[in-house]
C-alpha cells in the first residue's frame, strides 16, 4: 500500500471522528495526534492516532481497524465467535451463524461490526452485518461479510 497523501485533522474533524467512533463502538478514542492517510490502490483511507492506524474509512464511514479495536476494545457493535471460527475469521472468511456465540442486539443489517474471539476477547476482523444482531445466532447462513482482518494489507500497514 502506497501513501497518496496525508494531513493532520483539524480540531472539528477530530471531534466529529471521536463522536462517531464513540457512537458506533462505545470507544472514547483519545489521542494527541490524528493524521488522515489516503492510500493509493486501497479501498480504505486510514486515520493514524498517535502514529497507529486506529481508524479506517469504509465507504466514507469511519470505524476502528483491527489494530484500533485491540488497542481500544469496543463495547458496542461486537460479534463474538467461538474457537472453531477463529482460524477462518482470521483468514478473512465471512462469519457464519454456527460460529457465533454472542452478538450485540443493537446491530442493524448494514452496520460495521468488530468480530472478537470468545476466549480472550481479541478482535480478529471488522465486518459488515448482513442481518440484525438479534438474528445472528442460529444453525446456518452467512451473517457478517468480512471487510478487514488480522494479517491483511491494512493490518500489516506501517507508515
Amino acid at each position: 500500500m502506497q501513501v497518496k497523501s496525508r494531513h493532520h485533522l483539524r480540531s472539528d474533524e477530530i471531534r466529529d471522528l471521536r463522536e462517531t467512533i464513540e457512537r458506533r463502538t462505545g470507544v472514547d478514542l483519545d489521542g494527541d495526534t490524528f493524521e488522515k492517510v489516503d492510500l493509493a490502490g486501497s479501498a480504505f483511507d486510514v486515520v493514524l492516532v498517535d502514529g497507529s492506524p486506529a481508524v479506517m474509512y469504509v465507504d466514507d464511514e469511519p470505524f476502528l481497524t483491527v489494530t484500533g479495536a485491540n488497542a481500544h476494545p469496543p463495547t458496542e457493535h461486537v460479534v463474538t465467535v467461538d474457537a472453531g471460527a477463529v482460524s477462518f475469521v482470521s483468514g478473512g472468511a465471512d462469519v457464519m451463524r454456527p460460529g457465533i456465540v454472542d452478538a450485540d442486539e443493537a446491530i442493524d443489517g448494514g452496520d460495521l461490526v468488530s468480530i472478537a474471539e470468545e476466549t480472550h476477547g481479541k478482535v480478529l476482523a471488522i465486518g459488515r452485518a448482513l442481518v440484525p444482531g438479534s438474528e445472528m445466532l442460529g444453525d446456518s447462513g452467512k451473517v457478517v461479510e468480512s471487510v478487514h482482518h488480522v494479517g491483511d494489507d491494512l493490518f500489516e500497514l506501517s507508515i
